[in-house]
């Protein structure tokens, strides 16, 4: 008898790893077919120094990961600096390459609120620089300093719509000037084809962050390392996407800022699968 749940116990194990295996490969097809499809724009985000600076390279396991912030890179780069060990040879060519998503209006939120309301020490300039500065530009009235409600949404200190005014500006000038000026922190707003350029690099596999738990036992396994490192636990629900949340930060957010803001990160909806937010945007 215990024999029998033995093999049961294993069917159920591959069943589960062929069907990680088809959504992954379902992921990267949808991705193909959306970058053949999609504006010049996507299509011709350049492979720049921008993009470079973004792939974690682990030499020794010949694995690349494209950081996009706000889903769980530090976890990630954990996993590969345990793996690293010593270095390649600069003969040896990276054969797997990664990346996580989420979607995209949740990852703006985990953005504005780490950033500017719950703010480390360690990085002062997001309120100190980079909030005045959007508060300077996109604030419709400077007289109102009442202080920040418990999650940010208004206040004093910069407001989760008018960081949706500076992101979804329709004068692109005008927010690349700020972008510019702001340097390197953008990085934790920027699309995901300013970020890593998915429709010019060939990715061996596109993780999500809503199913980490079920997708990092694949991406492990996949890259040939899963028996040499272990993801750090991911404590329950944290990656679930919340509607209710996202409804709430969007409280002060008018319909037409919130198209604005979908049509500048439409392709990252439509890139990785994600539904449009219609009920924010009708």
């Amino acid at each position: 008898m215990r024999h029998h749940w033995l093999l049961l116990g294993a069917c159920g194990w591959v069943l589960l790893i062929l069907m990680f295996a088809g959504k992954t490969r379902k992921r990267l097809q949808l991705l193909s077919a959306m970058c053949r499809n999609a504006s010049a724009q996507i299509r011709s985000a350049p492979v720049n120094k921008f993009v470079m600076d973004r792939i974690f390279v682990c030499d020794k396991r010949k694995i690349l990961f494209c950081q996009t912030p706000k889903v769980g890179n530090t976890q990630w780069k954990k996993v590969l600096i345990v793996l690293n060990g010593d270095y390649a040879t600069v003969d040896e060519v990276p054969e797997d390459i990664f990346f996580i998503v989420r979607d995209p209006f949740d990852r703006l939120i985990s953005a504005f609120k780490d950033k500017f309301v719950e703010n480390p020490r360690f990085e002062p300039w997001y309120k100190t620089q980079i909030a005045p500065a959007i508060i300077r530009r996109y604030r419709r009235d400077h007289r109102d300093t009442t202080a920040n409600g418990a999650n940010g949404i208004g206040g004093g200190g910069l407001r989760f719509p008018e960081f949706v005014r500076y992101l979804g500006d329709a004068d692109s000038g005008r927010r690349r000037r700020l972008d510019y000026e702001f340097g390197e922190p953008v990085i934790h707003w920027a699309t995901y084809t300013e970020l890593c350029a998915p429709c010019q690099i060939g990715y061996g596999a596109v993780g999500h962050h809503e199913t980490l738990e079920r997708d990092v036992p694949h991406i492990l396994r996949a890259a040939g390392v899963a028996g040499l490192v272990a993801y750090p636990a991911i404590p329950p629900g944290i990656t679930r996407y919340n509607r209710t949340k996202v409804e709430r930060y969007f409280t002060g957010v008018s319909r037409s800022e919130a198209r604005r803001l979908y049509a500048r990160y439409q392709g990252d909806f439509l890139l990785f699968g994600y539904p449009p937010p219609h009920f924010l945007l009708s």
